[in-house]
């Protein structure tokens, strides 16, 4: 499959696009009550500290724009999501339906290593 490493910058596009498309969807959704969810109140602090990262750092990563602080402030803000909602319960992802939480944390901890790539504002 060495075939596909020619669209390596390509593939990496598409994961950093549609991570921040995603994850500044669950900022947009609790900040603005749309698509049926909850709209978190500002008076809320940590719930609303969190909406605010999802939904900036979201915009952020996916234009590629100050990436690598974007996603390590994410991957930071969902490892304390995992920790102080789900982990609570059990440890255990699978059990205590924190896989989201989780594979968004290590996803925006590799962008936030890998920069936003060829295609991005910062070009990194």
């Amino acid at each position: 499959m060495k075939f596909l490493s020619k669209f390596e910058p390509q593939a990496y596009l598409l994961v950093r696009l549609i991570f921040g498309f995603l994850f500044a969807s669950h900022g947009a959704v609790k900040m603005f009550g749309i698509l049926g969810g909850p709209k978190v109140p500002p008076g809320a602090t940590l719930d609303y500290l969190g909406t605010l990262i999802e939904l900036i750092c979201g915009v952020l990563i996916f234009l590629g724009l100050f990436t690598r602080v974007a996603a390590f402030i994410a991957s930071g803000e969902m490892a304390v999501a995992y920790f102080k909602v789900h982990a609570t319960a059990n440890f255990f992802p699978i059990v205590n339906k924190g896989e989201l939480a989780v594979i968004y944390c290590f996803v925006a901890l590799y962008i936030a290593c890998r920069g936003a790539g060829r295609f991005g504002i910062d070009k990194s």
